[in-house]
């Protein structure tokens, strides 16, 4: 089962004359929702920094790896995923519900592309459900709200904020929304959180960054490892900590996986912390 909340047509407010940054990761990842100006962008970025397209996929399979582990591991049924992005491979629910059938997710983005292809989000098993909440990040009594209707946030919840506080760029607003969403989870609960580093061993990132924010929408916000440790201030964090994504607990090479064991370094950097 699954549903759109607060559905509405979106169509006048795609902007297709600049680049979008979700588009972009789109084509990076090898998707076709994406625009001539994405892909000019996303080319143009590349050649300033030739391995940043990596850091989609790294992303991607951050995301499935931290999510098999909530569910297999922590006993996780319930996902808030803020940020969703454009729909691709394995998303949260697919890979929530591919371990455990009756995971609920609930999806919370405001670009309007996003929305118009929320129904690819919405494919849920029999036993579970997926929902899509067109709203922003800065919204959070809002988004609550209306994620109680299919999560029950008595009971432990997993909140995946993969690469969106980027785009907040006061640092004490961003950890101030995290926190108050934290907050209204119950123990047991985790942050998922990944975020675009800055790092004087990788000053091409910064010159991509520049770039984007120049020529493309929305903005977006480095921040140290330092920085985006503190998200998770007053959670355990679990091991290996606040690392480059590829390199968060990797899947060991073999016939089911194909990931392998050596990721490379990326400035996309994540965690995950357990609410006690």
């Amino acid at each position: 089962m699954g549903g759109v909340t607060e559905y509405q047509d979106t169509r006048v407010r795609i902007d297709t004359t600049r680049p979008h940054t979700a588009r972009i990761w789109n084509y990076w990842l090898g998707g076709k929702d994406n625009y001539p100006v994405d892909r000019e962008a996303g080319d143009r970025i590349r050649a300033i920094h030739p391995g940043i397209g990596e850091y989609a996929l790294a992303d991607r399979l951050f995301l499935g790896r931290s999510v098999r582990h909530l569910v297999t591991t922590a006993g996780i049924r319930q996902f808030l995923d803020i940020g969703t992005g454009l729909p691709s491979g394995d998303n949260t629910h697919e890979v929530a519900q591919r371990a455990a059938p009756d995971s609920r997710i609930v999806y919370v983005d405001n670009d309007p592309l996003v929305l118009t292809h929320a129904r690819a989000l919405l494919k849920s098993t029999r036993e579970g459900r997926t929902d899509y909440l067109d709203a922003d990040l800065r919204d959070t009594d809002l988004i609550l709200e209306r994620a109680a209707k299919t999560l029950d946030l008595s009971r432990p919840v997993a909140l995946m904020l993969l690469g969106v506080v980027i785009f907040v760029e006061d640092d004490e607003e961003t950890y101030d929304l995290v926190r108050r969403l934290m907050s209204a989870l119950a123990p047991g609960s985790h942050l998922v959180l990944s975020h675009t580093i800055t790092s004087a061993s990788m000053p091409e990132v910064d010159a991509a960054v520049a770039f984007w924010n120049e020529h493309g929408t929305p903005r977006l916000t480095q921040r140290t490892p330092a920085q985006v440790e503190r998200y998770f201030d007053g959670l355990e964090l679990l091991d290996p900590g606040v690392v480059s994504c590829s390199r968060w607990r990797p899947r060991p090479k073999g016939p089911e996986n194909t990931e392998g064991t050596e990721a490379g370094e990326v400035a996309m950097y994540a965690g995950v912390g357990r609410k006690v």
